[in-house]
């Protein structure tokens, strides 16, 4: 059999999703699993074969969840200013990503992506960081910082081996949308596999309250040809399709878009029947522009504001198609 990638399936109009779940389920020991584009009769959109879905419970972390789960960790008090902790610990895990078909992945706490971790500007932050992955890894945040904390192998702790571990510490800066991800060679791989998650820092003025969500725009290279043969937000394809995003009717709606998409040089969102202010990094509380899609290399981020003034399903998705027809789509329910 020739070798079987994404854009062979795409130019021989095969359904990607079915097949890839045919080539890697007996491995797996999963069952098969069909990808429908219900060109037609559902909008002329791509899913998954109805009744089938990803098993959440199994992954130990469910994308519905996720795309509202703030992580703010833990706080005391040491002379008057504010301390806030966490603990993320590496950890090697089989998930599935379409029904049936199973991936080698490295987490940050067992799921991908990473705890989005929450603080306010200026605070005194920790991080734990336990290896308790087969390799070696670190976390590197994106950020102002010292350079021991860098999380870099040869600087600070440098590359924490299996078994160890090490704290990061820093001040909560700047105010704005950042990431962290490990910073081991070779770089791609340590992220594609999924060592990464979103990181934000409030600013001291609040921002107005919203319906606040993050979305973590990622892929995964299932067959170790340096492409994606599936693309998501929040890891699992077409998981905001069938069970859409729900917000309410005239509420401000806040995302917090990151892309940490490998072996593809741009990703993006796009927005159907609204458009969005666009903040490019959070750092500014003064939108760069009011538009429908956004464009973004890897590790570039930014928030999403908008209003819903009609009821209704709305799509988003990338405004590339492939990486729409292999899972980047979803749907606001807006009542």
């Amino acid at each position: 059999m020739s070798e079987l990638t994404r854009r062979r399936l795409i130019a021989g109009g095969l359904p990607l999703l079915g097949a890839g779940a045919l080539l890697h389920a007996g491995a797996a020991g999963g069952h098969s699993a069909g990808m429908h584009n219900h060109a037609g009769h559902d909008g002329g959109h791509a899913n998954f074969a109805r009744g089938v879905a990803v098993d959440h419970a199994g992954n130990g972390f469910d994308p519905h969840e996720i795309v509202r789960d703030f992580d703010w960790g833990t706080t005391t008090q040491v002379g008057g200013r504010v301390v806030r902790t966490w603990e993320l610990t590496a950890l090697d895990k089989e998930i599935e990503l379409m029904p049936g078909v199973k991936f080698t992945a490295w987490t940050y706490n067992g799921r991908i992506p990473g705890p989005t971790l929450r603080a306010r500007e200026g605070e005194r932050l920790q991080i734990r960081f336990n290896n308790g992955s087969q390799h070696p890894h670190t976390i590197h945040f994106h950020g102002i910082h010292p350079a021991e904390m860098d999380g870099v192998p040869g600087l600070g702790a440098g590359q924490i081996e299996p078994g160890g571990s090490t704290v990061y510490e820093f001040d909560a800066l700047p105010a704005g949308l950042h990431l962290y991800h490990c910073h081991v060679r070779p770089l791609a791989e340590h992220i594609a596999k999924g060592l990464y998650g979103a990181f934000i820092i409030d600013p001291a003025e609040p921002r107005e309250e919203a319906d606040e969500l993050v979305m973590v725009m990622n892929g995964f290279d299932t067959n170790f040809d340096r492409a994606n043969e599936v693309y998501a937000a929040n890891t699992i394809g077409f998981a905001y399709m069938d069970r859409p995003i729900t917000v309410r009717l005239g509420d401000l709606v806040r995302i917090y878009l990151v892309n940490v998409l490998e072996y593809d040089l741009i990703n993006s969102f796009h927005l159907h029947g609204n458009l969005f202010e666009y903040f490019p990094t959070g750092t500014s509380k003064t939108p760069s522009e009011l538009t429908d899609t956004v464009m973004l290399c890897q590790g570039q981020r930014g928030i999403l504001e908008w209003r819903f003034a009609h009821p209704g399903k709305y799509m988003f998705h990338a405004h590339q198609s492939e990486f729409t027809e292999l899972g980047w789509q979803g749907f606001f329910e807006v009542a």
